[in-house]
């Protein structure tokens, strides 16, 4: 029986990408459920642009779950640090946007899985 040795740390980042991903469609969820996607009313005059730029910024977390599994060690601990990096920017400069408690509760755990992501690639050291 073939076996396939992976790194832990690589499992690790990917349950990272995984778990930032599933607090951001919760919060999206509950912006739903709670009427406060029309009451942030911004997103209702997007473009076709800007939609697809969203589109693009939330797909790069799931690339994130398999690329954290696929490129070599460090490509892969850089290619982490710094995406987690802009993640945690971008949250910290929107987050006074959200008007909710949940929301802003939701983004916090965003950003420590952010921090999360690049201690662990940070601290990751040999080859995988």
């Amino acid at each position: 029986m073939n076996t396939i040795q992976i790194d832990i740390v690589r499992i690790h980042l990917s349950a990272l990408w995984i778990a930032l991903m599933l607090t951001n469609l919760f919060g999206d969820v509950l912006r739903l459920m709670t009427g406060d996607v029309t009451r942030m009313g911004e997103t209702q005059n997007f473009t076709q642009m800007q939609w697809l730029f969203v589109a693009v910024l939330m797909s790069i977390q799931i690339f994130m779950v398999y690329l954290s599994l696929v490129l070599n060690q460090p490509m892969c601990r850089w290619t982490n640090i710094i995406i987690a990096g802009l993640f945690f920017v971008m949250t910290i400069s929107s987050i006074h946007t959200y008007p909710s408690m949940y929301d802003r509760y939701l983004l916090g755990v965003g950003l420590v899985f952010n921090l999360l992501t690049i201690w662990t690639a940070w601290n990751w050291k040999g080859q995988a």
